[in-house]
């Protein structure tokens, strides 16, 4: 038998070998015969920022006195446990997020890819993707999660504007995140994405279309659009309430939206995703399987998951969340091998609601053969085909329903929400109207 540390080595270096191929874009392709109940992406949440940010809402904590070696040991343990319970032999894309997992040793990250590696398969040219933000993340930390086993890096840059970063309570400046996004595309090139913020309060449209016009000359193949969410409980929340900061207009943000996406357009950026942007094949492999509704495993603190409990015998996609704080987690980890805190089994109608809002926030949307795999019997045409309220949408040029599915036009994806708000009543109608299902032997 090969000792674990012999073949880990071997696969680091099969992955960084495969960092220097090129990239083939084949996301929206018809998935590989091998069955889709053994695969799965992972998701591994790091807990612990330097501050909180003011818009911030996430599950995420000031680190004070952290052992990281007993968090390193809980993720591993984790990891192994959901990964045999889930009874999957491949495991995808790997996303360490958070909270600011940039913060967390390359060890760490190389520790559980390392048990991930042992436990499953995980091809050398998975997409491993790290978040990073700008003031944990000079050239040679970054240099040292590439040799971890990272290909990918998703930068919170937020904004290029100063006076905005410091409204939303980020620690670097602008030029720290244009000297981390050069050192990245150095060490990462092709496989860097950023993150722009829209819809700030008091925020302009044409200053904020000229903060996209010049990180359209540093960044890399892919750009994320994120319009702020004033979420309860938060710093800006708070100060809008109070009077002292106006709230952010939804017009002018649709304006920014709108305009923004055009430049991404005209400049060669393909938007697969309602926020996202990629020219040269560089989509987000992790994203997609959720926007497909794929099985992917959540590891650490408050993580998600939605996968089919193989390993004990279960048929039903179940929807699990880990433990919030971070001590009770590891608390429970110890215990029980994993910290799965609640734990909820997802209806068929449930989950072919998730397939349609999922897969119409994609340029591909559902396809017929996507959707099939979810629902054999009732069809996309059964649903929407006869529907009169679809057949406006559809008149007014905001979808598309025909032989290759049910997707969403170029300004369809702007409106998604208001069309989901006839689609899925009508998904909701066909199901319960539907046919039974035929019975073997009669």
């Amino acid at each position: 038998m090969v000792p674990s540390r012999v073949r880990t080595g071997r696969w680091v270096a099969a992955a960084r070998a495969a960092q220097r191929r090129p990239r083939v874009d084949s996301l929206g392709q018809p998935p590989s015969p091998e069955s889709a109940s053994t695969r799965a992406a992972l998701y591994v949440h790091w807990p612990y920022c330097e501050k909180r940010c003011s818009y911030c809402n996430f599950n995420k904590y000031i680190p004070r006195g952290v052992e990281e070696g007993t968090v390193r040991n809980c993720l591993v343990t984790e990891a192994r446990t959901l990964l045999q319970l889930s009874g999957v032999q491949r495991i995808e894309s790997v996303f360490f997020g958070g909270g600011t997992p940039s913060l967390a040793s390359p060890h760490t990250v190389a520790a559980v890819l390392e048990a991930v590696a042992q436990e499953v398969y995980l091809p050398a040219d998975s997409e491993v993707t790290l978040e990073a933000n700008p003031t944990s993340a000079p050239g040679p930390r970054l240099a040292a999660f590439g040799a971890a086993g990272v290909n990918r890096l998703s930068i919170g840059l937020q904004s290029l504007d100063d006076t905005e970063l410091q409204l939303l309570g980020r620690t670097h400046s602008a030029s720290d995140a244009l000297r981390t996004l050069a050192e990245a595309r150095l060490l990462f090139p092709g496989r860097v994405s950023v993150d722009l913020m829209l819809g700030l309060p008091a925020q302009k449209v044409e200053p904020w279309l000229q903060q996209l016009q010049k990180l359209l000359y540093h960044c890399d193949d892919h750009l994320s659009l994120y319009q702020l969410t004033l979420e309860r409980g938060t710093s800006l929340f708070a100060q809008v309430q109070q009077g002292t900061l106006p709230a952010p207009d939804p017009d002018l943000a649709a304006e920014m939206y709108q305009e923004g996406r055009t430049v991404l357009r005209d400049a060669g950026f393909r938007q697969y995703e309602v926020s996202n942007f990629a020219r040269n094949g560089a989509l987000s492999t992790h994203n997609w399987t959720y926007w497909q509704c794929g099985q992917y495993l959540g590891i650490g603190p408050g993580a998600h998951g939605r996968f089919v409990p193989q390993g004990t015998g279960g048929h039903t996609r179940e929807a699990r969340i880990q433990t919030l704080e971070p001590d009770n987690w590891m608390k429970e980890v110890m215990l029980f091998g994993h910290g799965t805190r609640k734990c909820v089994p997802l209806g068929k109608l449930e989950l072919l609601e998730e397939v349609l809002a999922m897969g119409l926030r994609t340029d591909v949307g559902v396809t017929h053969q996507h959707w099939q795999q979810f629902e054999p019997q009732l069809t996309l045409w059964d649903v929407f085909g006869a529907s009169k309220e679809v057949e406006e949408l559809l008149a007014q040029g905001l979808l598309l329903l025909d032989y290759r599915g049910l997707r969403c036009s170029w300004e369809g994806l702007a409106v998604l929400d208001s069309l989901l708000l006839t689609l899925l009543p009508q998904l909701q109608e066909a199901w319960q109207h539907r046919p039974p299902s035929p019975v073997s032997g009669g």
